[in-house]
């Protein structure tokens, strides 16, 4: 087969054997345990047809899955029977108490996402290798405020207009999304959305910290890689192509401050509604109440500038509405069959939640490894799973292959996919981004090298 065929048709044929490998076995010995009632095997089907759709369509069939409605739509049928089954079984607390965990996962996003568009960051840079480190650098560090979403949505543009000039600009977008779009964002709950699930789990919210020797090398290679690379294609640049970008450079300015504020605002109401237990539902309404203020206080034309919608926000609910629902009976297989899995160590799961967090989305991805990992160590709550002797090693393990994988291809992360488009829109910084099995390559040469020495030196040699 050729590489078009094995990117084309390859891709999502591996997908389906790897979801299909990994849960028959789990519903196997979920059936015979001591669950109050039988969840059959084919209750997972919605939830691995969902994430199918959501790693095929915008492939196969963009021009029906742009469309939100569309969306819903294909999330209500595939919903509906897990709705059914479960008010069938007369366990609505357990549909009612996921869908509460959607809702603050989406009030979270909503409001940072409704935030950063409204900080519109103006001006042209000189495109030098330095520059354009800085940029990749600074986006490393707010992603922990903004998350990788805000961080990406505020600063893609920006990066783009300052490279207009250059003709040798893919790479610079690919590490873009390497490093502010996914990696960047592991220092906090509000970095990535599955570090946020595990702090409404009951991960405290500095846990995350003590993620920044991995944070430190690998977003120092990258940048280090990625520094490198653009002085050799800075050097190749034609001569005009520089002259014109500094004849348009201009200094960086910054309006819309108020939203830093209010960021700030977030990033405060999440660390106190740990420490003070804060009901779920008034540190919701605060960051509801946050986002609001962002829109009434910012200027349309702002978020006009920055080409502001709640396009990609709108989509994001949609698709996480059917995968909170979707994966309840996944989650209730592997807590009964968590045991008898035979992963145990804090590579395996560091590898096999980032090998699936690179072609599904790698908040659910998150959410059943840790399940897994629960249900392995017979640990019935966060808090007696952290004090067990392997718990931190193995949420570890579970946190950076989630963050960190997600970005070995474009659908491994939300953002992924924006900054593309974003790329891709047409005007003066128009950039022809590699296709799927494209990005793979840049992602297998660069990325996977260094995870296999994160392996090396955090779960191997216990250094880090």
């Amino acid at each position: 087969m050729s590489f078009a065929g094995i990117r084309n048709c390859g891709v999502p044929a591996v997908l389906a054997v790897m979801i299909f490998t990994l849960l028959a076995p789990m519903a196997a010995m979920a059936s015979g345990g001591s669950a109050p009632y039988h969840v059959p095997v084919y209750a997972v089907v919605p939830f691995v047809l969902l994430l199918l759709c959501i790693a095929i369509m915008p492939l196969k069939f963009p021009h029906f899955w742009e469309s939100n409605a569309k969306k819903g739509i294909v999330v209500a049928i595939l919903s509906v029977p897990i709705v059914g089954f479960y008010l069938y079984q007369n366990d609505v607390h357990r549909l009612l108490e996921h869908l509460h965990e959607y809702l603050s996962f989406i009030v979270l996003l909503w409001s940072l996402y409704t935030i950063s568009g409204g900080i519109v960051l103006r001006g042209n840079l000189k495109a030098s290798p330095a520059v354009n480190t800085a940029f990749l650098g600074i986006g490393a560090l707010i992603a922990n405020l903004f998350g990788t979403t805000g961080a990406s949505m505020l600063l893609i543009r920006p990066l783009l207009r300052t490279n207009q000039e250059r003709e040798f600009k893919v790479h610079t977008v690919v590490f873009f999304i390497f490093v502010v779009s996914n990696i960047g964002g592991c220092l906090t709950p509000l970095g990535d959305p599955p570090l946020y699930m595990g702090f409404m789990r009951g991960v405290p919210f500095q846990w995350t910290l003590s993620l920044w020797p991995q944070w430190l090398l690998v977003n120092s290679l990258l940048l280090v890689i990625y520094y490198m690379w653009d002085r050799i294609r800075y050097r190749q640049e034609k001569a005009e192509n520089v002259a014109m970008d500094m004849t348009n450079a201009e200094p960086l300015r910054i309006d819309g401050k108020i939203n830093i504020a209010l960021i700030l605002g977030v990033v405060a109401t999440i660390a106190l509604s740990g420490v003070l237990e804060m009901n779920p539902w008034l540190r919701d309404g605060i960051l509801v109440a946050l986002g609001l203020l962002s829109m009434a206080t910012t200027k349309k034309k702002y978020r006009e500038d920055n080409e502001f919608n709640f396009g990609a926000i709108t989509e994001v609910a949609v698709l996480f509405i059917g995968i909170f629902i979707t994966m309840i009976p996944a989650l209730m297989m592997l807590s009964e069959a968590g045991p008898g899995l035979g992963v145990n160590h804090g590579w395996q799961y560091f590898w096999i939640t980032g090998t699936l967090s690179s072609f599904l989305d790698n908040t659910p991805t998150y959410i059943v490894f840790l399940d897994l990992a629960q249900s392995t160590l017979g640990s019935s709550t966060i808090e007696a799973f952290m004090s067990h002797v392997e718990g931190p090693a193995i949420l570890k393990a579970i946190s950076l292959g989630a963050v960190f994988m997600g970005a070995n291809t474009y659908i491994g992360n939300g953002p992924n996919f924006m900054v593309k488009a974003i790329a891709e829109a047409k005007g003066s910084s128009q950039v022809k981004m590699p296709s799927f099995g494209g990005y793979m390559v840049y992602s297998m040469l660069i990325l996977v090298p260094i995870f296999l020495l994160v392996t090396l030196l955090t779960f191997v040699l216990g250094i880090m």
